[in-house]
């Protein structure tokens, strides 16, 4: 790889999530004999790789860190799926070798920044890595987010990632867990801020369906379970009143509705209050989940 490709895109000090759909087996892949190979991987990348429990056929992996880190977690498992189709290969009679394929995982409301305008962002994406890129037309299961398969090889998979990060982090859309700005809330306040002159291509509206596509989106609704409304509340509504002044926007959250599991919270102000209001609504719930799930993830990278 040309060392000017490995530069962090943008120079921004951001930390990025990434999440990869795999099946049973090629999660055995990548953890290894004892868990050697992803012990090794999370050394040599410096990224934080974690792999969901359970016996069920699809498990995510969550990969995290700083673009450098995501990108060289991504070389290895790309070039450990490559390996393991030539082992396959030595035991069978095909002759030409399958491309390796990886599944991520995207908000399907950051799917519309990716496509681009009449698909001309995936068409771009396709013609300059040489990588096949699908966008999934249905939700996965229980979730509201979609699989982006990239098919290639290693090197066109990497490559493809690559504008896939600068995409995410080009939409400002801080939503879900992908651009996730680096904790110093004076940059980014700074970098919601740039949200609205950012729109690529001279794009008036956002392309996702999932936000307010009239341009001033003055208001966003999200819906959260009842169960963890408290988290976003905080104890006498601390919580949800550093979030307001954090943010400068207004947050209204509606009466528990009977007979209902769910609360609506509308968000108003403008694209760059909405932005950083529902990242640190987020952050918040990701906070909660760490404690829950692993006290010692708790990190104030």
């Amino acid at each position: 790889m040309e060392p000017n490709k490995v530069q962090p895109e943008g120079g921004l000090n951001v930390t990025l999530t990434i999440r990869l759909l795999m099946h049973g087996k090629e999660v055995g892949s990548i953890i290894g004999k004892k868990g050697e190979t992803v012990k090794k991987m999370r050394e040599e990348s410096g990224a934080r790789i974690n792999i969901s429990e359970g016996n069920c056929p699809e498990r995510i992996v969550t990969i995290t860190g700083p673009t450098h880190a995501i990108f060289k977690a991504f070389a290895m498992i790309a070039y450990k799926f490559e390996e393991d189709i030539i082992n396959s290969m030595s035991n069978s009679p095909a002759t030409s070798k399958p491309p390796v394929t990886l599944r991520l995982v995207v908000p399907a409301s950051q799917c519309g920044s990716l496509i681009g305008k009449g698909g001309s962002k995936i068409k771009e994406m396709r013609e300059s890595t040489g990588a096949q890129v699908q966008v999934a037309g249905d939700m996965l299961p229980n979730s509201t987010e979609r699989a982006v398969t990239i098919s290639g090889t290693p090197e066109a998979i990497i490559q493809c990632v690559k504008q896939i990060c600068v995409v995410m982090l080009e939409a400002y859309t801080i939503q879900g867990q992908y651009a996730i700005p680096h904790p110093d809330l004076t940059k980014l306040h700074q970098l919601a801020m740039q949200q609205t002159p950012f729109t690529p291509l001279g794009q008036t509206t956002p392309a996702f369906p999932g936000l307010d596509a009239s341009p001033p989106a003055s208001t966003h609704e999200l819906t959260i379970p009842n169960d963890l409304i408290g988290c976003i509340i905080g104890r006498q509504g601390t919580k949800i009143n550093e979030i307001r002044q954090m943010s400068g926007a207004q947050i209204k959250i509606a009466n528990a509705m009977e007979g209902s599991s769910e609360r609506q919270i509308t968000i108003t102000g403008t694209p760059a209050n909405i932005s950083l209001a529902q990242y640190l609504i987020n952050a918040r719930f990701r906070d909660v989940a760490a404690m829950w799930n692993d006290p010692s993830s708790m990190t104030t990278s």
